[in-house]
């Protein structure tokens, strides 16, 4: 509620409006323009400034070319044989023919006398206050005044013969305004040219900047059409500069976008799928639960066993939701040899198997020593389910160029061909010779440490049984490093 002078306006949220939106485009072109007006409009003064300067620099030059052109003609024979001062002016303006932007004109005795030839730009003369004004000079004199032609430079000499008194004066005028008149043409034309070019320049900008901004614009119509259920969208890419790389970075950001939802909904769907069938079977047991101690006990133990394989099974999607978070390793020195006794020390106890290592590497890796223990630990146990009691698991490490070589293989069932690529994607099992109760999170899991280490994980092809084996670089890329403390 607001009250302005005494009266009270409710204002509610239909009452405002939106900012306009002004475009990148359109306050581009104002900037532009704006910085071209004042760079012309500085260039167009100062040009005048030097210009109406030189104007007032050759009226005064005139003036004094004139007066020395009076001064050498009294001081001539010719100017000898006159006796009195008006008629030694009179002879002087019949001889000198004035200007287009001067004027002559004689004071005598207080009052304008006799004026040159031609029609001066304005008669000054007879103007009886500027006149009267310049009559009583003693002394030459400069000054300006204005007249109906504009500003004007003057210039008084007093005349007289001999001892006579001071009674007659020359009145010499240049009309600065029709001096500056090229100079005035030539500002115009330069007023005309620069608004011609703030025009073009205008138009110019236009279209090269619609042709840098189209790449934007394009970035915002695609980011404006892409929904959860359309991420194919992608920018045309032109060119190489700053914003033909913000579309490139604008696609890539899209094609991990796509990923991420593409693995987001497909992991929600089977991960929906794998809880639901547990808690199923938790809530038809405790329905038909009776009120026999036995039956009870059974109840419990089956319950239990469903929330364990779930705790697990949430346990396992929460490390791989993990994997591409840039903490999610912490590297270090890893000592392969240290790295393959540690887990098969660790993975004896798990059952009566034949373990055995079928080699090591006497080298050290830059790693995340308890992801790889993880990694590898989890591979084991996936051994250990499909085979049994006597047979054979056995881990080993090699380098191989520039990168090293970790492995697990069993001499139990083997993977058909057929599941060879499945069964590292999440929530896939294998087929019966592989089959066990578990969610199919684990050679998933394993596969993230593996390309969160900048490698991979695949199924190698042996006689008999199973080899998984791990590919890793020497080094963990620098992204996705993080030194732990």
């Amino acid at each position: 509620m607001t009250t302005i002078w005494g009266t009270t306006r409710t204002t509610t949220m239909g009452d405002l409006r939106p900012w306009p939106v002004v475009s990148a485009r359109v306050r581009i072109i104002g900037w532009m323009f704006g910085v071209l007006t004042l760079a012309l409009s500085a260039l167009v003064f100062l040009t005048w400034q030097v210009l109406a300067a030189r104007a007032d620099d050759a009226a005064d030059d005139e003036l004094t070319h004139e007066a020395n052109k009076f001064r050498a003609f009294a001081g001539s024979g010719e100017a000898a044989a006159f006796d009195r001062p008006e008629a030694l002016l009179d002879r002087w303006l019949q001889s000198n023919l004035p200007d287009d932007s001067e004027a002559l004109f004689t004071i005598v005795d207080g009052r304008a006398y006799h004026r040159s030839q031609g029609s001066p730009p304005a008669r000054l003369d007879t103007d009886a206050a500027f006149v009267q004004s310049l009559a009583g000079a003693t002394e030459p004199t400069y000054g300006w005044t204005a007249s109906t032609a504009g500003s004007v430079r003057y210039a008084v000499m007093p005349v007289r013969i001999g001892s006579q008194p001071v009674r007659t004066q020359l009145v010499m005028l240049e009309f600065r305004d029709i001096i500056a008149k090229p100079s005035i043409d030539a500002a115009r034309a330069l007023v005309i040219i620069g608004a011609l070019t703030l025009v073009l320049a205008a138009g110019a900008c236009w279209l090269v900047t619609g042709r840098i901004l189209a790449p934007i614009r394009q970035v915002r119509a695609t980011a404006e059409q892409i929904g959860e259920s359309d991420l194919r969208r992608r920018i045309e890419v032109v060119g190489n500069d700053d914003v033909a790389q913000l579309a490139r970075t604008f696609n890539t950001m899209l094609d991990r976008l796509e990923d991420a939802f593409v693995a987001q909904r497909e992991f929600v769907d089977n991960a929906g799928h794998e809880l639901r069938t547990p808690i199923t079977v938790i809530r038809g047991h405790l329905e038909l639960m009776g009120d026999d101690p036995r039956d009870r006990a059974e109840t419990k133990a089956l319950v239990l066993d469903e929330l364990s394989r779930m705790n697990r099974m949430v346990d396992d999607l929460l490390v791989l939701a993990t994997t591409e978070r840039p903490d999610f390793l912490e590297t270090g020195e890893v000592n392969l040899t240290e790295l393959v006794v540690e887990v098969i020390a660790k993975a004896r106890p798990l059952a009566d198997r034949v373990w055995r290592v079928d080699e090591t590497a006497d080298a050290t890796i830059v790693a995340d020593g308890q992801r790889l223990t993880q990694a590898l630990m989890q591979l084991v146990s996936n051994a250990v389910r499909h085979t049994t009691t006597g047979d054979r698991i056995s881990l080993g490490s090699r380098l191989s160029g520039d990168h090293v070589l970790l492995w697990v293989a069993d001499s139990g069932p083997g993977v058909r061909a057929s599941d060879r690529e499945r069964i590292f994607e999440r929530f896939a099992r294998g087929n019966d010779q592989r089959r066990t109760g578990g969610a199919g999170l684990g050679l998933a899991i394993v596969r993230s440490i593996a390309q969160a280490h900048g490698g991979d994980v695949r199924l190698a092809d042996g006689p008999g049984g199973a080899r998984f084996e791990l590919t890793l670089p020497l080094t963990v890329p620098a992204d996705r490093a993080v030194v732990a403390p």
